[in-house]
């Protein structure tokens, strides 16, 4: 009986993922049409050459850090919209993210310590959930960022990482020297004199509806809009491969997708956004999740917000200082075909697809977007395009072939 009902399960939770793909992806989308058409891309640099290591990220973690890691953050299941409520004011006073604390406090100080290292960029991940689920793909992410950026800086933004666990974890990167930090996050400090500031309050009264997607997945799309309204840099997600150097680009957004008639975008995604310090966009993104926001719509408060936003604005004097690219830059790979690149190939007319497709990627590609929804869980099998492209832009390089474990 158990066995069935975990099977039920996860029928059910593969289902709800594929229903919210395809919604995201969906052609019959409400996003509006895009007026402007691509700027060119910036011109790419060479790749770097194949580097080897002989650390193996797989034994960063101890075994007594192992424990079973609850995460606050996550609502109940089927919870209707006031239980959904009454939970949130239980758990507000353990939910130490929405508040200042000593710790949190540090945070400026941190980060511009961090940037204050003559950094060629200043790169912020975010990572809101428990240290021990930051896992190798996570690794291999940072590992490409500092392997094609030289001289880059990144602040991770991270409560459970800034621990002496997640230094455990980090420390393979901590030891190639690169100018790396985890830090706890002050999320009241910077929506501080922001439009989200008085979302906030109203989240931390209680009376608001956290909605049913996880918390931290909205707190996300909070934080990255905050950080670089208030600091200026590169916003990136951790599930990431980094083929080039990024660390010219100024003011510059990807699309996820376009009409192929066309040429002009349909979406833009969030998951990488370069924006100088108090861009009128990003205070505008701002303003946007303030008074928009919806916990129940996947995608609602993240690819779909600046969607709208530049969509609305981004022919205005003042806002129009944006460079938009195709989906080749960012995400040249949609979450439909992404598998592909995971496995080795079979007949010689598919080991030369696989050179082809790496020598493109590495010409008229930034980075690579994993999809990790899709993707976690697939092994990356040697000889793939992802296990040559990873290989070939990574210092660490632990673990590439079981990242998936």
């Amino acid at each position: 009986m158990r066995a069935r009902k975990l099977s039920i399960f996860a029928n059910f939770t593969f289902s709800v993922l594929l229903l919210y793909l395809l919604y995201i992806e969906s052609p019959k989308s409400t996003l509006y049409d895009n007026n402007l058409p691509f700027k060119p891309n910036v011109p790419l640099p060479r790749p770097y050459g194949p580097m080897s290591s002989s650390c193996n990220i797989n034994s960063v973690v101890d075994s007594e850090h192992k424990e079973k890691e609850l995460d606050p953050l996550l609502p109940p299941r089927k919870a209707s919209k006031n239980q959904r409520i009454d939970w949130f004011r239980r758990k507000l006073p353990e939910l130490e993210i929405l508040k200042s604390t000593t710790k949190s406090k540090s945070f400026h100080t941190r980060v511009l310590d961090l940037y204050n290292k003559n950094c060629s960029a200043q790169f912020f991940m975010i990572w809101l959930s428990p240290a021990n689920s930051f896992g190798p793909r996570e690794m291999l992410a940072i590992d490409t960022l500092f392997t094609t950026n030289p001289g880059a800086c990144l602040a991770i933004l991270s409560n459970s990482l800034d621990s002496p666990n997640g230094y455990t974890i980090l420390k393979p990167l901590f030891d190639q020297g690169f100018n790396l930090i985890a830090v706890t996050i002050d999320i009241p400090f910077l929506v501080k004199n922001t439009p989200a500031e008085a979302w906030l309050k109203r989240l931390k009264s209680g009376n608001m509806d956290p909605g049913s997607i996880p918390l931290f997945m909205n707190l996300s799309d909070l934080t990255r809009l905050a950080v670089l309204y208030k600091y200026g840099g590169v916003y990136l997600d951790t599930d990431i491969i980094f083929l080039n150097d990024m660390t010219g680009l100024r003011n510059a957004i990807g699309a996820q997708s376009s009409d192929p008639a066309t040429k002009r975008w349909t979406r833009l995604n969030n998951a990488v956004m370069v924006f100088d310090i108090y861009h009128p966009l990003m205070r505008e993104f701002l303003q946007e999740y303030a008074t928009t926001f919806d916990g129940n719509k996947w995608g609602y408060n993240s690819p779909y917000l600046v969607s709208r936003v530049i969509k609305r604005l981004g022919n205005k004097p003042g806002y129009n200082n944006l460079t938009i690219f195709s989906p080749d830059a960012f995400y040249p790979v949609n979450w439909i075909k992404i598998q592909k690149l995971f496995k080795k190939p079979a007949t010689t007319r598919e080991a030369k697809w696989v050179e082809k497709t790496v020598q493109d990627m590495n010409k008229g590609s930034y980075m690579i977007h994993l999809w990790n929804k899709v993707t976690r869980k697939i092994k990356i099998e040697e000889g793939s395009v992802m296990h040559t492209l990873v290989s070939t832009h990574c210092t660490v390089c632990g673990n590439i072939t079981n990242s998936h474990i």
